[in-house]
């Protein structure tokens, strides 16, 4: 059975008669442009105390694991101050980053939910993320101290923004397991530290005083410079620190 325009616009929740929804044509593609009544694009950022949304996003932990986590620290507080439109997300369907996405250890979970926080909200998300990301690569983490928990957890340096070697190295450090209890400690506490850290971010571009303090390292420029955009050879795109899992390249490497 053929489906309909309106059945389309009623399966993505739009009610017909109170939206227009109409085509755009991208690479011969026909699209749907946003429906018109769509609230403005981003949301408005209140200032909110960084200590509070830790809280909420080490709790959230466990509901949700990292994702959930830290994107319930920061937009979930603004939904419990502000209302609408914050209290109209679903907020459960940032389950899916649990685990660098589904347990596949990609990007970590507290990053990926707080990158989507940071969008949400920011005129200028983009150096937010970066000062983020940047940030998590050679912090040692976990600092956050929850009240409730007698656990010790050792801090590490994950060197990278990926779930697997952030978890893989905090291992190495502790010498834990991965499904060990003292690892899903580690990992609400470091929820709560990412949530803190973005809400000091994101304070601070309100208030007109952020300023990035954690560049691009240098080892990595000097990977750019052969495998960047415009490099000789131009093979890929980042700024993730390639060291990690790019080691001992030997002097082949040096020579291409």
């Amino acid at each position: 059975m053929k489906t309909t325009r309106r059945e389309i616009i009623q399966m993505l929740g739009v009610a017909a008669g109170t939206a227009v929804i109409s085509p755009v044509i991208s690479r011969g593609v026909s699209v749907a442009k946003e429906p018109s009544h769509a609230v403005d694009f981003p949301w408005p950022y209140s200032r909110l105390d960084p200590d509070v949304s830790a809280d909420i996003s080490y709790k959230g932990y466990e509901v949700g694991r990292c994702m959930y986590g830290t994107f319930l620290g920061i937009i979930g507080k603004l939904a419990e101050e502000k209302g609408a439109p914050y209290n109209t997300f679903p907020f459960l369907m940032m389950k899916y980053g649990k685990g660098g996405v589904a347990d596949w250890t990609t990007l970590c979970g507290a990053l990926n939910g707080a990158a989507a926080a940071i969008y949400l909200v920011s005129n200028k998300p983009e150096p937010i993320a970066d000062e983020l990301f940047g940030w998590y690569q050679i912090e040692k983490l976990p600092v956050y101290q929850p009240k409730d928990s007698k656990l010790e957890i050792l801090s590490s340096v994950s060197r990278s923004t990926l779930c697997h070697v952030s978890i893989s190295r905090w291992c190495k450090v502790t010498n834990l397991k991965t499904f060990s209890k003292e690892r899903e400690e580690r990992c609400a506490r470091l929820t709560a530290d990412v949530t803190k850290k973005t809400v000091e971010l994101l304070n601070q571009q309100l208030a007109g005083t952020f300023e990035p303090v954690f560049p691009i390292p240098e080892h990595v420029k000097q990977c750019r410079a052969c495998h960047d955009k415009g490099s000789t050879i131009e093979n890929t795109r980042a700024k993730i620190d390639c060291s990690p899992c790019h080691f001992n390249l030997g002097t082949a490497h040096k020579k291409i």
